[in-house]
């Protein structure tokens, strides 16, 4: 039961905030490693699992992010076991840095 002065929908728009400060962590997280904005919006492409592991270790928020860009479809593991983000993922990262930055949006 909804507490007293709830908002219906505010749960996803609580999660579309954490979502896009996720991609922010992740594109920070990107640019200080030597990696493009594309490592990650190109299916074929992505991280390795060595190159989470670093960032993992890098930045402790980094696997809170990843699980809830995971956890909301929003990115996950191609078929090549690499992370990338899924279509809504690059959606999102074309609204926060436009168009180079989700080539495939």
């Amino acid at each position: 039961m909804p507490c007293e002065g709830d908002t219906p929908g505010a749960p996803a728009a609580v999660d579309a905030s954490r979502l896009r400060q996720c991609l922010f962590t992740l594109a920070e997280l990107l640019y200080v490693n030597g990696h493009v904005l594309e490592t990650v919006t190109l299916p074929g492409c992505g991280l390795a699992k060595r190159e989470i592991a670093a960032l993992d270790e890098q930045d402790a928020g980094w696997a809170a992010c990843r699980e809830m860009l995971e956890s909301n479809a929003a990115g996950m593991t191609n078929q090549e076991g690499r992370f990338v983000l899924t279509a809504l993922g690059r959606d999102i990262m074309f609204d926060l840095f436009g168009q180079g930055a989700a080539d495939c949006a």
